[in-house]
């Protein structure tokens, strides 16, 4: 993965970008990461990942016997001290 510090980044904007579509690009300030820019394919790969992470863990959460909306209205008001 390629690193930019901020200041860079800003001023070869479209070399980032042109960069970024080939693989991510860590920006730095300060010697730090601070961001990450990334093509567009790559992001809709991770939102689908993290989608099925979801998924899966809603699955487990329902066989495991979650609390659903209601008991978990009347638990958050029971924290919170509100009256149910």
């Amino acid at each position: 993965m390629r690193s930019m510090a901020a200041k860079e980044a800003k001023n070869h904007f479209g070399e980032l970008l042109d960069t970024a579509r080939r693989e991510p690009v860590t920006i730095e300030r300060n010697g730090r990461p601070v961001a990450v820019v990334l093509s567009i394919e790559d992001f809709k790969r991770f939102e689908e990942i993290e989608d099925a992470v979801w998924g899966e863990r809603a699955l487990e959460a329902d066989k495991d016997g979650y609390a659903g909306i209601e008991e978990g209205e009347k638990l958050l008001k029971e924290f919170l001290g509100a009256k149910t």
